[in-house]
């Protein structure tokens, strides 16, 4: 079994948007989580992408979420397919960063995050979702979906796993900021 490789990382954050979220199991857990995995990428300096699914519809991305980001480290994609894969915009915007691993958090999890990672494993990508940072309306269609990842090759580790692995050890020097962020 391969260990995951968290060499040339960029997050996904799918579909964190105003109208989506108050709809999901376990929101408030789900979008504390993305916002530390999001602020410790940022102090490590992993670069987002977040995609919003039909924001004329859905809304953009949560406040406390979109507060984030950054225009010089992260792009925003609206799209209309489930797949980030589907979207041009998005593909362009990863094309440019090189990454070997894709990061995945985000809603609704047994749809644009499945579908998203099913297509970044086809790509070759090595996959990672951070579990506690995805959610459906249903709590059973996430596990399912979880499992249905994991069964397909991705990884499914929690934020805090995800971050020390990025970190690789304490002598990352934004070892004592991504610490605070889990406290």
């Amino acid at each position: 079994m391969n260990l995951p490789n968290a060499a040339a990382p960029v997050i996904i954050a799918v579909d964190l948007q105003e109208r989506l979220m108050p709809s999901v199991y376990n929101t408030d857990e789900v979008t504390a989580r993305a916002k530390v995995l999001l602020a410790g990428a940022a102090e490590i300096g992993v670069p987002v992408i977040a995609t919003e699914q039909y924001p004329k519809g859905l809304g953009n991305t949560v406040p406390e979420i979109a507060e984030l980001f950054t225009p010089e480290k992260n792009t925003v994609v609206a799209k209309t397919s489930f797949s980030v894969f589907g979207e041009e915009n998005f593909k362009n915007a990863l094309s440019q960063l090189h990454p070997n691993t894709l990061i995945f958090c985000g809603v609704e999890t047994h749809v644009c995050v499945l579908h998203s990672v099913f297509n970044a494993l086809e790509a070759g990508y090595n996959v990672i979702i951070a579990a506690d940072a995805v959610s459906s309306r249903k709590e059973t269609e996430k596990i399912l979906a979880l499992e249905s990842a994991r069964q397909a090759g991705a990884w499914v580790l929690s934020t805090e796993s995800i971050l020390f692995l990025l970190l690789k050890n304490s002598q990352h020097p934004a070892f004592k900021a991504v610490s605070k962020l889990i406290k």
